[in-house]
């Protein structure tokens, strides 16, 4: 059975969580609960949260093993972004795009 969690709009670019998502792709979830939990990032802590999210779904749903239920899929995408900006020099604007995450993690039983 799959037990999913999802946080949508993340404030934070997708380019910088994705790597903490590769690392514990694949990973029992406590292994992967230990990794996040070592990293000092804030990308870590968000993936950390939505990790936790989806180990409550599955004991809410009665998972029989949650201990051996594994990361099957941790994927980031890249959300809307707010434009602002930065006045320059002789009256121009540099243009920021504050980029929001949607970050989806399944997990499911060892095959």
């Amino acid at each position: 059975m799959q037990y999913s969690a999802h946080y949508r709009y993340a404030a934070m670019s997708p380019r910088k969580i994705r790597p903490f998502a590769d690392l514990i792709r694949g990973r029992v979830a406590e292994e992967a609960l230990e990794l996040l939990r070592y990293c000092p990032n804030r990308g870590a802590r968000m993936l950390e949260q939505v990790l936790k999210s989806a180990l409550g779904n599955a004991e809410d749903r009665g998972a029989r093993d949650i201990e051996e239920l594994v990361v099957t899929e941790s994927r980031v995408d890249g959300g809307p972004f707010l434009p602002r900006g930065q006045p320059r020099a002789r009256g121009s604007w540099y243009p920021i795009k504050k980029r929001y995450s949607h970050i989806h993690i399944t997990l499911g039983d060892e095959a």
